[in-house]
């Protein structure tokens, strides 16, 4: 069947569109925005070719604007898969399939998963890695994360910040503090700062939009916001007080391994804050922590299939690392090599997206980030949080500190490009 796809002029365009097509009973996909059609980090509507005529007299009406309809070719790659083989018939039968640009059902996600042939993760990974310089390049991006507040009010079984973990001494950063460590991101060249927090509600609506102000007018950074759900009337004021992107991860889209690591947390109410961050033009990240008890191979494909279907554009996957004083501390951590199958196997479903080689993997193990960059992922996040507050954000414990020199240091070791905005290291 024959595609169009649609690139509209701004997310908030794309959404209105998108919402405009279904209830008129046209099918659609949303899928990250092809290089070849438009900006990296963005999401295109996707449409039956039959259908563009009855599309466009609706966008027209709606007064959807959108920069192109173009005939949807897709991404297609060749050699993924090394000339020697020694994979199983069925798993280079997916790996073409991969080639020739369509989609994996979720058991065919499961299959790569799943594989404890050597020569097949080695093969997995390494399509990964090929998959990624195809669709983003070898450009690693760099982002400047400050974690500004260890306060959170919900109580997850995994985290070290959950409101039941008594015995962690608590911090909180000025809002001058907090634009005080993005004006020196600046200086060193960033253009992307991070601000994570537990979900504090200390933090009301009126001073995060304050701190956003603030950052904008002293920096004129992009912002990503990673402070939990937030109800839809505050995540519109910060939209307009200048964050550009928020991460707020799913952790798990099985509701079932969910609900286990999150007492306290609804799983549609997560599902429609991602929702309303999409519809509010945020360009928006989600991901998943791998190794969670109760988690299964068909647990992670799900995980990856929901990414998909959602159109997420940032997407984090890290291992599951045990934090003292909460429910999971004596369980066993995630899977080093299940999180970079993980990684390339996001990379290869879900192509044109950013995706983080974690901290966690770093954690997990001195070479883990390295790992993470040649299996598919593009991103490293480098911890500017002041020196006295770092041990105390202690999601995990005996967290690994990425600095921006170790991150320049792995990317030019690799070969990689640094971004051009690090003038001083480039």
């Amino acid at each position: 069947m024959s595609e169009h796809i649609i690139v509209c002029s701004t997310t908030s365009h794309m959404l209105k569109g998108e919402k405009a097509l279904r209830t008129a009973g046209i099918p659609v996909r949303l899928i990250p925005t092809p290089k070849k059609y438009g900006r990296l980090c963005t999401t295109a509507i996707v449409i039956p070719t039959e259908m563009k005529p009855a599309a466009e007299a609706i966008l027209q009406r709606e007064k959807v604007e959108y920069t192109g309809i173009y005939e949807f070719e897709p991404f297609r790659v060749d050699n993924l898969l090394p000339a020697d083989g020694g994979v199983g018939e069925d798993f280079a039968g997916l790996i073409k399939k991969i080639e020739s640009g369509r989609d994996l059902t979720l058991k065919e996600i499961e299959r790569l998963l799943a594989s404890e042939n050597p020569l097949e993760v080695e093969a997995l990974l390494a399509a990964g890695d090929r998959m990624r310089q195809k669709t983003v390049g070898d450009v690693v991006d760099i982002r400047g994360a400050v974690e500004f507040s260890n306060y959170c009010r919900k109580n997850c079984n995994y985290c070290g910040l959950r409101s039941g973990n008594t015995s962690l001494p608590r911090y909180r950063m000025t809002p001058e503090e907090i634009i005080k460590v993005a004006v020196e991101m600046k200086r060193l060249g960033l253009s992307t700062v991070i601000l994570q927090s537990g979900e504090d509600p200390w933090y009301t609506g009126e001073k995060i939009v304050e701190i956003l102000r603030g950052i904008k007018r002293e920096t004129g950074m992009r912002i990503t916001l990673s402070i939990g759900e937030r109800p839809r009337r505050e995540l519109e004021a910060f939209r307009e007080a200048g964050a550009n992107n928020y991460l707020l991860k799913i952790e798990s889209a099985n509701r079932e391994v969910f609900a286990l690591a999150h007492p306290d947390d609804d799983y549609d109410v997560r599902v429609k804050n991602i929702r309303d961050l999409k519809e509010l033009g945020y360009v928006t990240g989600s991901g998943c922590i791998v190794g969670l008890p109760g988690q299964r191979p068909g647990h992670l494909a799900e995980d990856i299939a929901f990414l998909k279907d959602m159109g997420i554009n940032m997407v984090g996957l890290g291992p599951f690392l045990p934090a003292r004083n909460t429910p999971f501390e004596n369980m066993p951590p995630g899977d080093l090599l299940m999180s970079l199958k993980m990684v390339a196997v996001a990379r290869l479903v879900l192509k044109h997206v950013f995706i983080p080689s974690t901290t966690a993997m770093a954690t997990l193990s001195p070479d883990g980030q390295k790992r993470g960059l040649l299996s598919g992922a593009n991103v490293i996040m480098v911890n500017f949080t002041p020196p006295r507050f770092r041990k105390a954000y202690e999601i995990y414990s005996n967290k690994a500190v990425v600095t921006l020199q170790s991150a320049v240091d792995l990317v030019k070791s690799l070969g990689r490009k640094l971004p051009p905005y690090l003038k001083e290291f480039v």
